[in-house]
């Protein structure tokens, strides 16, 4: 029996009773996935349960809701809630349903109140969430208590250096150990700005792309893909007069690392060489910038040393976290957010971070990074999304005849996995399949193989 075929390494999925989701036999060299679950919508009800709802999600930011009475609606692991600062200064998560009937008791994307205001029969709530008004509540019997009936708050929400994260399952883990290894990687963005405060810029990017979920988290951080796809890019930066050129010898290997981080979240991690607003300046930014960019550079030696400086500075990184957060390190910080419409269908949400108090022209240079590269309408973007919508229309169409993908590449290697590697895909898979169908010990016992 090949190694392959060996019943120990083939994880099947007792949740769908079907075929295995993933084939995993490192000492054999082989990491392959079912493509059904790329395609099948009994899958997606059950990620929704046992993924989605089990999770920490990523709900916002800090700075999305400055001042008491500051507001933002939004959806949250497929909830609509209300994201809020109440009048104690404290951020809130609340369901953005009525506690009478159930309609959303807001509205508005985003604003500043006192009270969030139900337009059906006009029950009212304060921004800390109690119920405040009924009309004709003489009507109501005397086992009526308007202190039980208050605006629901998500079961879990805490907060980890401004990124705020909710979750559905009350007994999941706290949040700063379930995100693990993703903590250096975050410090790494937040560390960017002098005081440690980072904010949201006002704008948001949304759109759809018809392909299912896990597709973009692949995209995300596979940097396998990036001659092929966006040569566009990389010619408009070469005839920009940027170097594309990574220097030997310096913090990462030439071609950049790929790094399970635990619990499902990874990261490819690469040297610079396309310009950051944070320290590194490129043509493409202007000669009127260049004085900036230096001396937030210097501004970085000064507070954190040279080594972190260089490292916070001069490398980009891909950061996911699981299931549905990437933060994108890269030209500009992206926080990029994508739920599962449907089991071919997802929408994207994405905004532009950067640090608080960062001067006019740096906060130029930042936002024509962001809309240039990262933007629905920029050379990235588009090509990933165009990617994204072919794979899906490909393995859909041939499912029964091509059951199976390859995610091989790199699995053979000792040590350090390049960013063009696999390894960040497999890390992503085999904690899917863990929460899918509890297979927890012969993923670790795979993992420890390789």
């Amino acid at each position: 029996m090949s190694g392959m075929d060996d019943p120990a390494k083939i994880l099947h999925s007792t949740a769908m009773n079907k075929n295995p989701y993933i084939i995993d036999n490192p000492g054999g060299n082989d990491f392959r996935l079912n493509r059904e679950t790329l395609v099948d919508p009994d899958i997606l009800v059950a990620e929704r349960d046992r993924v989605f709802d089990q999770c920490w999600i990523y709900a916002g930011h800090d700075s999305e809701v400055p001042k008491p009475g500051d507001f933002k609606t939004r959806d949250v692991g497929g909830r609509p809630v209300i994201l809020t600062r109440d009048g104690d200064d404290n951020v809130r998560l609340f369901l953005n349903t009525c506690r009478h009937r159930g309609a959303k008791v807001c509205r508005e994307r985003e604003g500043n109140t006192k009270r969030f205001y139900c337009f059906y029969h006009g029950w009212s709530y304060g921004n800390d969430g109690a119920l405040v008004a009924v009309p004709g509540d003489d009507a109501y019997p005397d086992t009526f208590d308007r202190s039980e009936l208050g605006l629901k708050d998500v079961p879990r929400f805490e907060n980890y250096r401004g990124f705020w994260f909710a979750s559905f399952n009350p007994d999941v883990e706290d949040l700063e150990p379930y995100l693990a290894g993703a903590t250096e990687y975050i410090d790494l963005v937040v560390d960017q700005s002098a005081d440690g405060n980072m904010e949201i810029v006002a704008g948001i990017q949304e759109y759809d792309i018809a392909a299912n979920w896990k597709l973009l988290v692949e995209n995300s951080f596979d940097d396998y893909h990036l001659h092929s796809t966006h040569s566009t890019w990389l010619e408009y930066m070469k005839d920009s007069g940027v170097s594309i050129k990574v220097p030997k010898g310096l913090l990462l290997p030439k071609k950049g690392i790929g790094r399970d981080l635990g619990n499902g979240h990874a990261v490819i991690d690469n040297y610079n060489f396309r310009g950051r607003p944070v320290a590194t300046w490129i043509s493409i930014y202007g000669e009127e910038a260049k004085p900036a960019v230096e001396a937030a550079k210097a501004e970085l030696v000064e507070r954190l040393g040279e080594e972190r400086a260089e490292r916070v500075a001069n490398t980009n990184r891909n950061l996911f976290i699981f299931p549905n957060l990437m933060i994108n390190d890269g030209s500009s910080v992206t926080v990029r957010a994508f739920w599962p419409e449907a089991a071919d269908r997802m929408k994207v949400t994405a905004w532009a971070l950067g640090p608080v108090g960062e001067s006019a022209i740096m906060r130029k240079v930042r936002l024509d990074s962001f809309l240039t590269f990262y933007g629905p309408g920029g050379l990235a973007t588009p090509d990933d999304v165009e990617a994204l919508e072919q794979v899906q229309a490909g393995l859909t169409s041939t499912v029964k005849e091509v059951p199976w993908s390859v995610m091989t590449r790199g699995i053979a290697k000792d040590g350090e996995q390049l960013n063009s590697d696999e390894l960040h895909l497999r890390t992503f898979w085999r904690r899917w399949n863990t929460m899918m169908t509890g297979e927890a010990a012969a993923i670790e016992t795979a993992e420890a193989a390789e």
